[in-house]
């Protein structure tokens, strides 16, 4: 099986926003995703861009994505934040998550960041078992702050 992983394009749009609502919907929060591909477009791929995306395509089709962003940590300095490591379901157990996981952080240690993030639900245990895995500590003790304006 040849999966090439490579950074997003602009014509990727489409895929990368069926992947969000495909996770979305595992997360049981389909509802929330207003996101338009438009949107995708401008942010992603415009002149001010806001993220940065790596692809897993097989048989010319996105069938994975690692989404992310730079953050500023006033104890480390510049980190990335991973939004988004998703695997359409179909395509899940293949070593393809794997794949964007390690380039993301070969990514990240090429740009010298100091640390990245990322948040995971409680309930997504294999998720947590692969992030474990991989060395990364689960903090426990932190909790995720969020306040919906321009609803």
């Amino acid at each position: 099986m040849k999966v090439i992983i490579r950074e997003a394009k602009k014509k990727d749009a489409d895929s990368i926003l069926k992947l969000i609502k495909e996770l979305a919907l595992f997360e049981r929060e389909a509802s929330e995703v207003i996101l338009t591909k438009e949107r995708i477009e401008r942010d992603g791929f415009g002149r001010k861009k806001l993220f940065n995306c790596f692809v897993a395509e097989f048989n010319s089709e996105v069938v994975g994505m690692a989404l992310f962003y730079p953050r500023y940590s006033t104890w480390k300095g510049p980190t990335l934040h991973l939004e988004d490591l998703i695997v359409t379901e179909s395509m899940k157990g293949r070593g393809i998550g794997t794949k964007l996981y390690d380039t993301f952080i070969s990514f990240a240690i090429s740009k010298g960041v100091k640390r990245v993030e990322w948040v995971v639900l409680d309930w997504n245990k294999s998720a947590i078992k692969f992030y474990k895995k991989s060395g990364a500590k689960v903090l426990e003790d932190w909790k995720t702050v969020q306040l919906k304006i321009n609803k």
